[in-house]
């Protein structure tokens, strides 16, 4: 297990002193436990998804900090970070320690979905706020949700109705799934699968794989067989990379299927490059490019990062800053009165404009249909997307009358 902090904090710390130094009657009447709002992120590090997650997520997440000016109600932000190994068992005695001995007063990502649950049943059970923007399981706003808990980015549901909604719709109706054999995934399959029969069309059959899996052959050949129009990936990170790549190397586009990436992020079309990627159909919630005030905070991230962000590192971003003005509101860093600020405040930063937190714990705003450029089409590079159609909250995800979460009152 890792637990670090990071090398700014002390830097930190000094600026909310010198704030603190000044600062008025209300600050000094603020309720802040051990005189430090400290926040966690527990990631992967090194493992499938870190290019995707780990320390791009923990960076915006200090880029968030330092927006906010280091300190809040004249107490330091202190932020620490974990590597979960993508080990349930490992993200949950993290998030135990953090709150029963390390005074961390909310955790606000956790990457990946069954390290998540884990997570979340922790911050359940210990009455702390944990906000979610790694994780794509749709059990976080349904059976498994909670007062304090709150799914940011976005979910299965979203990407799949988005994604798969476009593609059926120009009349790819028959469907092969090849999935990551765990909650993200599974809940990615059903989700898509839902919306294709729905419209019409036809499931012929899925194949799931282990995490980390570098050999697709099989599953590939057997989506090749079925004679599905659609060879959908319900998978992400080094996972979708392998397999988009084994798939062009098995000709599966050149003989007439579709390859629809589910999970596709902007860091799995740098890696695999435009000659390989071009065409995909990729849903999310952020990109770097899409305004001047998007690509001013990017190019400030990439210059830590060599990367521009995904919508997991600018939903952590989007979260930690929303958190701390709820604090700020709130005059605590209590639960309760955070969370109910948090409740009550619109969501609006850099990327997320307008944002609800819904009573399931769902982060209500727009998501993004877009389709990878041809080599041709790119001013250079990262500039990867072009923007298809822009799907308002309401459509992106699931109507509230389907939660099985039990806050909803149907």
């Amino acid at each position: 297990m890792q637990h670090r902090k990071l090398a700014t904090v002390c830097t930190t710390t000094m600026i909310a002193a010198a704030a603190f130094a000044g600062t008025s009657a209300f600050a000094q009447d603020a309720q802040i436990s051990d005189g430090v709002v400290r926040v966690g992120f527990i990631e992967d590090m090194s493992g499938v998804y870190a290019d995707i997650t780990g320390m791009g997520a923990v960076t915006a997440a200090q880029m968030a900090v330092e927006e906010f000016g280091g300190s809040v109600l004249g107490m330091p932000v202190e932020i620490v970070s974990a590597d979960h190994q993508n080990k349930p068992d490992i993200a949950g005695a993290i998030a135990r320690k953090w709150f029963d001995e390390d005074k961390v007063d909310a955790i606000l990502d956790v990457a990946s979905s069954s390290p998540a649950l884990s997570v979340l049943a922790i911050a359940r059970e210990k009455e702390k706020i944990l906000t979610l923007s790694s994780p794509g399981s749709l059990r976080i706003t349904n059976e498994d949700c909670g007062p304090y808990v709150v799914h940011w980015a976005y979910d299965t549901h979203a990407i799949a109705h988005s994604t798969s909604k476009a593609l059926v719709e120009q009349g790819f109706d028959s469907w092969y799934f090849v999935v990551a054999d765990y909650a993200f995934g599974h809940s990615l399959e059903k989700d898509t699968s839902e919306v294709v029969k729905a419209a019409g069309g036809e499931v012929l059959g899925s194949t799931r794989l282990p995490v980390g899996t570098t050999d697709f052959a099989s599953a590939l050949l057997t989506a090749q067989s079925s004679g599905a129009e659609v060879v959908a990936l319900a998978n992400a990170g080094s996972d979708a990379i392998n397999s988009i790549k084994q798939a062009a190397q098995f000709g599966l586009t050149q003989a007439g299927q579709k390859l629809a990436t589910l999970a596709g992020f902007i860091n799995d079309v740098h890696g695999l490059g435009l000659e390989q990627a071009q065409g995909l159909t990729v849903t999310e919630a952020s990109y770097w490019d899409l305004n001047d005030e998007t690509r001013a905070w990017s190019q400030r991230f990439f210059e830590e990062m060599n990367a521009m962000p995904n919508m997991l590192q600018t939903g952590t971003y989007s979260s930690v800053l929303h958190y701390l003005r709820a604090v700020e509101a709130a005059g605590t860093d209590e639960t309760e009165a955070v969370m109910s600020k948090m409740r009550e405040m619109a969501v609006n930063d850099v990327f997320y404009k307008n944002g609800t937190i819904r009573e399931d714990g769902r982060m209500m705003h727009d998501m993004y249909l877009f389709e990878v450029k041809k080599p041709e089409e790119s001013k250079g590079q990262w500039d990867y997307y072009k923007l298809l159609a822009t799907v308002p909250a309401e459509e992106a995800f699931q109507p509230l009358d389907k939660s099985a979460c039990s806050l909803v009152s149907n």
